[in-house]
């Protein structure tokens, strides 16, 4: 019988590995219910994990309806119609919007995108205790950084910002049905504001992303305007909101493991295999999308049946000590790192080279500005957001010790 875990929980979130350790103690798959999708399978290990994340012809995003499997029947038909993107896609579905948008991409190169995101990383770093201090790192610096890039990305204008991060905001809020109904407002406002944006750069065209789709739309790749609008929708909200997690968690562990600080500051070329170790330890994205089972089917000894729900929890696969030796530390300096935070298969994410150089770029620039930043509360006091599937620090709170600061700045 496998434990009855909260998985919006504080102590969930304080701890996953052992959270995690105690789960897969009662098998590689086990029974669980999940806020807001109700009765599924999960798995526990990194071969299930990766099992049910490359058959897709098993385990479908879709019900036989052809409605997402993570749907449920009370949800208003504008959930559906944003949940309608390429990740809650099947075959053929998938790879035909897929292809669009890897078309539009690689129009847009994103590694030539790195000295620009440095930029923004050094101006926010600039401005962190603009408003005074102690400030909140997750709100002046790690959300606002990986929206400012992806609204330049998408091409969306400057002046609109402060309404990205307000949606960010109502978006990390949800934990609960009454949270998710809360949040049908914003979403409504998002849609039609973001079908503006796709209308005018259909009449007006534009630089960016967005207008880069609309190109390929008129090249005549096959595309419904809902389509686009759901598209756009899930470039701008998880090309941020995991990001900002990622940024947040690894700043919050490098403040209080100050020996993994000492080592990533005295060689910054380091920081791409750190990032690494973030992305398995913190793994933001803590769960995959439900999945439907097509066919009874056996998961590393464990049976499903046609029509049950799997989860893969993305979590659980990086902490395997099958798959890592001493998954529970944080070892910055580990090789190789098999980790899965961006899943496998034909759903692996888009986004990953961005979300690795926005992570190294906001690393660098915030210790390099700031090199005595330090926590402004004890430990246990840190929060997480009672947000499921997402592991999200509620706030950062953090303060700077000026004199050593500045002294430093005039030796250099």
């Amino acid at each position: 019988m496998a434990p009855r875990l909260d998985f919006t929980s504080e102590a969930f979130f304080r701890d996953p590995p052992k959270a995690i350790a105690t789960l897969r103690m009662s098998g590689p798959v086990v029974a669980a219910r999940f806020p807001l999708v109700g009765d599924v399978w999960i798995t526990t290990t990194h071969d299930a994990t990766a099992q049910v994340l490359k058959d897709s012809r098993t385990f479908t995003l879709r019900k036989e309806d052809g409605k997402a499997a993570g749907l449920r029947w009370w949800m208003p038909k504008l959930v559906t119609t944003i949940a309608n993107s390429m990740l809650t896609m099947d075959e053929p579905d998938h790879t035909r919007l897929r292809s669009i948008v890897d078309e539009a991409f690689r129009r847009r190169a994103i590694v030539a995108m790195e000295p620009r995101i440095r930029a923004i990383a050094d101006g926010l770093a600039d401005e962190l205790f603009a408003n005074g201090s102690p400030a909140d790192l997750v709100q002046r610096y790690a959300r606002i950084l990986p929206l400012a890039v992806i609204s330049e990305l998408l091409g969306l204008p400057l002046a609109d910002r402060p309404r990205f991060i307000a949606w960010a905001n109502k978006m990390s809020s949800l934990t609960n049905v009454v949270s998710f109904l809360r949040l049908l407002f914003a979403f409504r406002k998002m849609r039609a504001y973001l079908a503006e944006q796709l209308q005018l750069a259909r009449v007006h065209g534009g630089e960016g992303l967005i207008a880069e789709l609309v190109q390929v739309e008129r090249e005549g790749r096959q595309i419904t305007p809902d389509e686009m609008v759901s598209m756009v929708f899930l470039l701008l909200a998880a090309g941020s909101e995991t990001t900002t997690h990622l940024v947040s968690g690894s700043v919050y562990e490098l403040l209080r493991n100050p020996s993994l600080r000492d080592w990533l500051e005295q060689d910054w070329s380091r920081v791409g295999l750190a990032v690494e170790e973030f992305l398995r330890f913190v793994s933001p994205v803590q769960f995959s999308k439900p999945r439907y089972v097509r066919r009874d089917v056996e998961i590393e000894g464990v049976r499903l049946k046609k029509g049950d729900r799997v989860m893969v929890m993305l979590a659980a696969a990086n902490m395997d000590p099958a798959m890592h030796d001493c998954p529970e530390s944080l070892d910055l300096e580990r090789k190789p790192n098999r980790h899965i935070s961006f899943g496998t298969g034909i759903h692996f994410c888009l986004g990953h080279q961005l979300a690795r150089i926005e992570a190294a770029c906001a690393l660098e620039a915030l210790f390099r500005r700031w090199p005595n930043l330090r926590l402004a509360v004890d430990p246990s006091q840190i929060r997480w957001r009672r947000r499921p599937g997402m592991r999200a620090l509620d706030r950062l709170p953090v303060l700077h010790d000026a004199a050593s600061t500045i002294s430093m700045q005039r030796a250099a």
